[in-house]
Formats: C-alpha cells, structure tokens, sequence
C-alpha cells in the first residue's frame, strides 16, 4: 500500500513548486483542484446541482459554467461561497479519495495537493502532511508581487486561509521555503533518501 503524503500550505508559499519537484521525480500526484474544475465539467453531477442553486446566469451560451462569473457571485457573499463549498463538499472528496485509491496501485508513495487540507479535514485521509511554509511576511510580499495586489487585497486571500503559522503546528513534515527554492527542494529530497523513496 502507498505511503499517502498530504501537501498543503498557504497561498503565495510555495507548494506548487515543491509538488512540480515531485512530479518531475516521477510521484503520482492526486491535484484537489483540478478534480474540483473537472466536477464542475457539464457531463458530472456536481454541475446540475451547481446550476440548480446558482441558476442559469452562471452558465455561457455553450452550456458550460463561467467559472469567472460563479467565482464574481460566491467571493463577494461569504453566504453563497459557503453554500458552493457545501455542495462540491461530498463530490470532491469521493473523487479525492478514489484518486488516492487509483493512484496507489503498484506506487509506494503518492503525494496528493489540497490547499484547504485542515480547513476541509482532508489531513485525517493522509498518512502525513507536509507544509510549505515561509513566514506571514514573506507570504504577504511574494503573493503583492505575484498577483499584483495591494496590501489589503492580498491580506484578504491570506486571511481566507488557515494561517501559515497554525498549519506549521499541525504539520508532520515542514517544508521550510523561506530562503530560496534550491533549499527547500533540498529538504524534501533528504525528506525522500530519508524514506528511500529515492
């Protein structure tokens, strides 16, 4: 049975780097948030339910979801985007779980990137969680140059995550990414030999 490494961290951190390092190693990787854009693909259950609730004005002339307009209606109503995040709740993790599942067959470790791990509770499923972190100001800087944000705006996407110290504390494996990223893919390299997964 695969090993089941849970990578999580805050935005503008670095976990997608430190995942691409274990892609280009060759690990299978479960991705929540391609499967979350996949359920919402019009031959899948998620979508009706989706539709039923939002209505039609979510939806472009070919029937697919504007996922930009879907994103406008939920991120400015706490209401709405927990109403969405209720709804996927049970489709997303029945496809997580069985991509775990499919993922596992003849691999002795498989990485799976969720970036709400301990906010939706995804951290019970893995073995353990790995945490990319660097510290609160650098995750305040890195994500104003990255996205173009103002102060404020970018404190707001932080502040709609589990703060990056707090998942620090829950985490199993740290994944420290606040010097510069050769470093931190050497951590997860030893973290591997360590493991003899490499």
């Amino acid at each position: 049975m695969a090993f089941v490494l849970g990578i999580t961290g805050g935005i503008a951190t670095g976990k997608s780097s430190v995942v691409q390092h274990f892609i280009d190693l060759g690990f299978p990787v479960v991705d929540a948030d391609i499967i979350a854009r996949h359920l919402l693909d019009q031959n899948e259950q998620a979508y009706n339910e989706v539709v039923n609730v939002f209505g039609s004005e979510i939806l472009q002339e070919n029937g697919e979801i504007n996922r930009q307009a879907l994103g406008a209606l939920v991120f400015n109503h706490p209401d709405k985007l927990k109403q969405l995040d209720e709804l996927m709740a049970p489709f997303l993790q029945e496809s997580i779980l069985a991509a775990i599942k499919q993922a596992s067959q003849n691999q002795n470790l498989v990485i799976v990137d969720v970036p709400l791990m301990y906010e939706k509770g995804y951290d019970e499923w893995m073995d353990q969680v790995a945490v990319v972190y660097c510290t609160p100001n650098q995750q305040l800087k890195r994500l104003m140059q990255r996205n173009q944000l103002t102060e404020k705006e970018a404190k707001q996407r932080i502040d709609s995550q589990l703060p990056i110290e707090m998942k620090k504390l829950l985490a199993e494996v740290v994944f420290d990414n606040s010097n510069d990223l050769t470093q931190t893919i050497q951590q997860v390299d030893t973290w591997l030999s360590n493991r003899k997964y490499i």
